[in-house]
């Protein structure tokens, strides 16, 4: 029997905010070196056991997870700042994941559009919420704290409709 769709809170996580200000190929190539992988292109993650990179704008990546290489690599070329405080993880798995980010948003969730590991700036119900596909199973919505609540009820609500 196939696992039904389900909609959990994260515990809190080490969220940053990456800017990345000056000469971004220099400090990107330090980056890499010191993670061992590179930084992600636009609209895709990348990560290892301690960390994971999402990347949602030219210049700025989420970063979830243990960040002191990236503290001590960036000097003054950008800026490291903490917003865990202010976002709320939630995991949308099972076969309906998809269709549930179409309830009150609107953009190509298909696989071959939103593979694992891709990312996703959106709005969903008129709030900017920012999408990572975990797996193929799997996504991660990374939403406003004031928001959260209101998401997971609407969602809840969307769930029996989606015969999920």
């Amino acid at each position: 029997m196939t696992e039904p769709t389900s909609i959990t809170m994260l515990p809190a996580a080490p969220l940053h905010a990456l800017e990345i200000w000056s000469n971004p190929q220099a400090v990107a190539t330090r980056i890499e070196k010191a993670l061992g992988f590179a930084l992600p292109v636009m609209n895709r993650s990348a990560g290892n056991d301690a960390i994971t990179l999402l990347r949602y704008e030219p210049t700025v990546w989420l970063v979830e997870g243990d960040v002191a290489v990236i503290a001590d690599t960036l000097g003054d070329d950008g800026a490291l700042t903490a917003i865990g405080g202010g976002i709320v993880r939630m995991r949308l798995a099972g076969p309906h994941w998809r269709d549930l980010l179409l309830e009150g948003g609107f953009f190509d969730t298909s696989a071959a559009a939103f593979p694992a590991g891709a990312t996703a700036a959106t709005v969903i119900d008129h709030v900017g919420v920012r999408l990572w596909a975990e797996s193929d199973d799997a996504c991660i919505a990374y939403v406003p704290a004031s928001y959260a609540l209101s998401l997971h009820h609407f969602w809840d609500e969307a769930l029996p409709l989606l015969g999920a």
